[in-house]
């Protein structure tokens, strides 16, 4: 997948509580503690909340199986 690039400004204790979830191996990297931010707002706002506690990639693979079995639009779904 193609991704473009953003840049963002944090502030230093954003970036140190990024760091740590990079340094407990929850993530590897900042990039995906980001996209994991922003994918849980975009779904929380679409679909409802997701748990908090880990990656929310494995959680949303759990959501998309499920859905795949009813009819919404899962073209949609997947480009979050």
């Amino acid at each position: 997948m193609v991704m473009d690039t953003l840049q963002i400004r944090m502030n230093p204790a954003l970036i140190k509580r990024v760091d740590i979830l990079v340094k407990s191996g929850i993530y590897s990297n900042r990039s995906e503690v980001i996209r994991d931010a922003v994918r849980r707002f975009v779904w929380e706002k679409e679909a409802g909340s997701i748990n908090h506690k880990g990656n929310s990639v494995e959680e949303i693979k759990r959501i998309r199986e499920k859905l795949s079995k009813e009819t919404p639009d899962l073209d949609e779904i997947n480009r979050l």
